[in-house]
């Protein structure tokens, strides 16, 4: 039997946004736009409980990754505006087929003197078995995802 520790871990990557830092956590924590500004890769999503935004609010999103259509339901753990930053848990979901635990936490900050932004997404989990891969693939879902929500933004300025 495997250490409980190798089953667990911690993936993160970084986007440069072209975006405000505002603009992009504002997108990512209402979410009522995603589908519309990245609809090749998420197809909606519903609420199941609370407000859109609010901590506690728990959202079931469809969504395209690795060539197949996926459901994952989550709950925002926790908001910080003045930081730009957003935890969420995955609660259900295809990705707990393959997942004790699934913590996902973003913030963006300004790109140091340049204009746009730094988007920082940060996974956390626990594997079910040593032959679940590491979430790279979703890790680079994250990244499109990002920027296709700024090509978006950027067409409604």
């Amino acid at each position: 039997m495997a250490e409980a520790s190798s089953l667990v871990g911690i993936i993160e990557t970084t986007v440069e946004v072209k975006s405000s830092p505002e603009k992009v956590h504002g997108m990512f924590v209402g979410k009522h736009r995603i589908p519309s500004a990245s609809p090749s890769l998420v197809q909606g999503f519903e609420l199941h409980e609370g407000e859109i935004g609010q901590v506690g609010a728990i959202v079931t999103w469809n969504y395209f990754h690795d060539g197949e259509a996926r459901v994952m339901k989550e709950r925002i753990e926790s908001i910080d505006p003045e930081n730009n930053r957003a935890t969420y848990r995955v609660l259900e979901g295809d990705l707990m087929n393959e997942y004790k635990s699934f913590l996902i936490t973003f913030q963006v900050t300004p790109n140091e003197g340049e204009p746009g932004s730094i988007l920082h997404w940060h996974f956390e989990y626990e594997k079910i078995s040593e032959e679940v891969a590491h979430p790279e693939t979703l890790l680079q879902f994250a990244v499109e995802v990002s920027k296709e929500i700024d090509a978006h933004l950027m067409s409604e300025e």
